[in-house]
């Protein structure tokens, strides 16, 4: 494998480059002095923000944009062979790195890499976790997979020890990863177009559980399945979230007006404080768990963590309030999985509205294949559901699976279930059914953010 010498900076090209985490990485090595380079299928916020930092960012990929000295290239998991970019790389003997390789060696750089894994809640635990570092002046550098709002992007660029950055199965990337302390959420069938079953993904994660030296610390929610499978034999501390069988678990919930939850915090010593938390649902005390347990292995303080955590308000697509028009509530979220989507719409219950309405855009043919009924069974926990067609990402359509078989699904459950193919269609239909009191959530890891966005004129 090719090895990045960061103390003599060189000519990267990032394939993608204008991915969430393609682009903290881009912007941590060009502020490190690395001439960095890159492509992207079609402008957006993102590139432009990094040519706005003198990167040079090429539209459309293509084997010509590889000119020039290029000492290292670096791809995302959805770039095939068939790139025009990653063939003239092999063409040219290039060296060649994964993202996960690349944040391996980054994390190399620091005396403590975080890394948060999980199937769901890896984006919110990780700002969390930053979140705290940050009030605690400990300043540390964060990789995180959304737009956090108190950093002002994606990637902080710190100056001490701290590096926290999430930590994805998908392609076992983080199996590349060189963590001190690591947090496990939780484990559950995902990306089933690269692994086999469940039984796969736990063994992804026993090996990235195993990556751990002596002196660190992993951190996992104790309600995992045959929790020993993951943690037997480990070399360093094991501490548990979740139940009260944990060493950090949480009572007596509730919830404001606006569905954000207060509750007991039990922590590891045996101690017990009320904390509140500025983000809503029952999931986010799951991840603020973890968030708790890590500020504690860092020594922070807790009445900083307390405030942290309070103060925090989410990164962007994590249940963002987008705005209000007509009376309507607009929000946004990026579930894409049944889990995740039956934690965002239950905390939307604790969220005042009259009627909640969900434009869910699936993800991926494989995902939605795979999960048609579980999708429609999540889905059904909203009032009225509204479909767009599946965002095929790294896919082409080869399964035959189509937004209307998951409409027929969600009706055969009794529930009624709208389905148009276009945006436009979309939000002609909501501007005609939406009432004052409403609350509309566009879910989804594709572009139906779009829809909300057009409604509201932002």
């Amino acid at each position: 494998m090719y090895t990045i010498d960061f103390s003599h900076p060189s000519s990267l090209y990032f394939v993608g480059i204008g991915g969430i985490s393609m682009s903290g990485l881009a912007k941590l090595l060009s502020d490190a002095g690395f001439q960095v380079s890159g492509s992207d299928r079609a402008p957006s916020a993102v590139t432009e923000m990094l040519r706005d930092r003198g990167i040079t960012v090429f539209y459309g990929q293509k084997a010509e944009n590889m000119t020039g000295a290029i000492d290292c290239v670096i791809f995302t998991a959805a770039i095939h062979p068939d790139n025009p970019e990653y063939r003239a790389a092999h063409e040219r003997q290039l060296p060649c790195l994964t993202r996960g390789q690349l944040m391996g060696q980054v994390m190399k750089n620091y005396r403590t890499p975080i890394a948060v894994s999980g199937t769901h809640g890896k984006t919110t635990t990780t700002s969390m976790i930053g979140e705290v570092l940050v009030k605690a002046n400990l300043d540390p550098t964060l990789a995180i997979g959304g737009i956090l709002k108190d950093v002002g992007g994606n990637m902080r660029i710190g100056h001490s020890d701290y590096f926290v950055t999430e930590a994805c199965e998908y392609t076992n990337s983080f199996l590349d990863f060189f963590p001190k302390i690591s947090v496990i959420l939780n484990i559950g069938e995902d990306h089933l177009d690269f692994f086999k079953d469940l039984e796969d993904i736990r063994r992804s994660f026993r090996r990235f559980a195993q990556l751990l030296p002596a002196d660190g610390c992993l951190i996992i929610n104790g309600e995992v399945e045959r929790l020993e499978e993951i943690t037997g034999d480990l070399p360093c501390p094991v501490i548990t979230f979740g139940t009260e069988t944990c060493d950090y678990y949480a009572t007596d919930i509730s919830y404001d007006s606006l569905g954000n939850p207060s509750f007991i915090l039990h922590d590891k010593a045996g101690n017990a404080r009320a904390v509140s938390l500025g983000v809503p649902g029952e999931h986010n005390v799951s991840n603020a768990l973890a968030a708790f347990a890590v500020a504690d292995v860092l020594s922070v303080p807790q009445a900083l963590a307390d405030a942290a955590l309070k103060a925090y308000k989410g990164t962007d697509r994590r249940f963002e309030h987008k705005g209000v028009i007509g009376g309507v509530t607009v929000i946004d979220d990026y579930a894409h999985h049944p889990t995740e989507i039956t934690a965002t719409l239950k905390a939307a219950g604790n969220y005042p509205h009259r009627k909640l309405w969900c434009v869910f855009q699936p993800h991926t043919y494989t995902r939605t294949k795979a999960y048609l009924k579980e999708f429609a069974r999540a889905l059904s926990l909203a009032d009225e559901v509204v479909l767009a067609d599946i965002y095929p990402a790294r896919e082409t359509d080869t399964l035959g699976v189509h937004s209307e078989d998951l409409q027929k699904e969600i009706q055969a459950l009794g529930h009624t279930c709208h389905y148009f193919p276009s945006f436009d269609e979309i939000e002609n239909f909501l501007l005609e059914n939406c009432i004052n009191g409403d609350m509309l959530i566009t879910m989804g890891a594709g572009d139906v953010v779009k829809v909300g966005e057009n409604l509201l004129g932002i």
